[in-house]
């Protein structure tokens, strides 16, 4: 069946909702506590670690007890509906500064910040596995998987670009409370945001009610599903080299190429880059098929990467082009990852006869969580062995460090990615098969299983 495009942008608000929050605890929030709400930067990062290693593994439970969910809106709808406000609470509660002593605030920190990602992941994972139920066809999952993307990077421009200046206007002088009503403000926005998601959606694909839905069969599915196993480290390879290539940026501008002031213009550029390469993922990868595609902009990703390497710190054009074709190329590659976990879900189904779209999902943005981790400690160990010191000139071996982070090292794990690409086995012809099969199945359920 084909999706309607008020669906599909019904569905993408979701993601500006929850982009938008991303992208403001990656940004902003670490400054936020070390410079507005003057916690030690040694205890900021402790907190950090602390509470992403329980965030990473919160995303597979919460996936799991969503694909055990019933109600009459489905088992993944009722999360952005049920969500939605504490998610707004708790974001309006982590940017407020109450008057505590040094241990009190770093206390209300840590709390502010759990819940925060409690809420979070309690409405993004069942909202990321709506891409997997909502239609049966791979193609409109890829239509619907572009459009959630574009939102996402238009998000990113949003909260890069408005939230320091409404933070001056509303705060007038006073950062901790210009902080405490621009986030007011973006948490009532978010939560609209998720309600209209919840509105526009419908869950059609339904697993089968007679099938076998213990965690642990639901573990062997996806352990022994080969397609979903080649995607859950492909995720894990991509958020590395991206991880090591975003923390290299700025050491990459302000010490290779001497000119701080145009990493901004450099992210942003690369930001919109990225949003335009989102746009014809669906016709291409129809033309071309998924597996295909992905293999052909990591190749242009690699490539790109490998040609900035030979840049001088005077070659701005140079530098920026490769940013472009970089940034085009990176625009296909998560709408195609989340479009084809949708179709690994479905092969479990075919094969198995279990459906656990939550569990494929949030074992994946788990994976993903690991990757920018990775990513930046790799990014940070290298450039150390290479002998760098902040906020001094840098020795000819240390520039090396800085420039190999940003080029070469991401360029290696890109195509490490590429060529584990080359043993995912779900061709389109294959997935037409599955379609089919699953199709005539389904018809032949009880009709009180057939639509929520």
């Amino acid at each position: 069946m084909k999706l309607s495009i008020k669906e599909k942008l019904g569905y993408s608000f979701g993601e500006f909702a929850g982009s938008s929050l991303w992208q403001t605890m990656m940004f902003f929030l670490p400054a936020f506590y070390t410079d507005v709400f003057l916690l030690p930067a040694t205890a900021t990062a402790t907190l950090f670690v602390v509470i992403r290693i329980f965030d990473a593994l919160n995303d597979p439970i919460i996936g799991a007890i969503a694909d055990r969910t019933n109600s009459r809106w489905g088992k993944f709808r009722p999360y952005l509906l049920w969500g939605a406000f504490p998610l707004g609470i708790t974001t309006v509660m982590m940017f407020t500064t109450p008057d505590m002593s040094d241990a009190g605030k770093l206390t209300y920190a840590y709390i502010t910040y759990f819940l925060l990602l409690v809420f979070y992941t309690l409405v993004m994972v069942p909202f990321n596995s709506l891409v997997g139920v909502i239609s049966p066809n791979p193609d409109e999952r890829t239509s619907i998987a572009s459009y959630k993307f574009v939102f996402a990077y238009g998000a990113g421009l949003v909260v890069q670009g408005l939230l320091i200046p409404a933070v001056e206007r509303l705060g007038e002088g006073d950062e901790a409370r210009g902080y405490q009503l621009a986030m007011t403000g973006l948490a009532a926005i978010c939560v609209v945001a998720l309600f209209v998601a919840f509105r526009s959606t419908r869950e059609r694909v339904k697993p089968d009610p007679k099938a076998d839905t213990s965690l642990k069969a639901d573990l062997g599915d996806i352990f022994s599903n080969r397609p979903w196993l080649i995607l859950f480290a492909s995720s894990i390879i991509f958020l590395i080299y991206i991880g090591t290539r975003s923390a290299a940026v700025m050491y990459y501008f302000e010490y290779y190429v001497g000119r701080k002031d145009l990493a901004s213009i450099f992210m942003v550029s690369g930001t919109v880059a990225v949003l335009l390469g989102v746009l014809p993922t669906k016709y291409l990868s129809k033309r071309m098929g998924k597996r295909n595609l992905f293999i052909v902009v990591l190749a242009l990703i690699t490539g790109s990467l490998i040609v900035n390497y030979f840049a001088r710190p005077e070659d701005l054009v140079l530098i920026f082009a490769t940013q472009i074709v970089f940034s085009l190329a990176s625009g296909p590659t998560m709408p195609l990852l989340w479009s084809m976990l949708a179709d690994t879900a479905d092969y479990s189904e075919w094969k198995n006869g279990r459906r656990a779209t939550g569990l494929v999902y949030s074992a994946a943005t788990m994976a993903q969580k690991t990757g920018v981790a990775i990513g930046a400690a790799l990014m940070l160990g290298i450039i150390g062995q290479f002998g760098y010191v902040a906020n001094v000139d840098q020795t000819p071996e240390s520039l090396q460090g800085i420039k190999l982070t940003m080029t070469v090292v991401p360029a290696v794990i890109a195509l490490a990615g590429l060529i584990l690409l080359f043993f995912y086995n779900l061709t389109d012809a294959k997935l037409e098969e599955i379609a089919q099969d699953l199709e005539a199945r389904r018809e032949q359920q009880p009709t009180d299983a057939a639509t929520a």
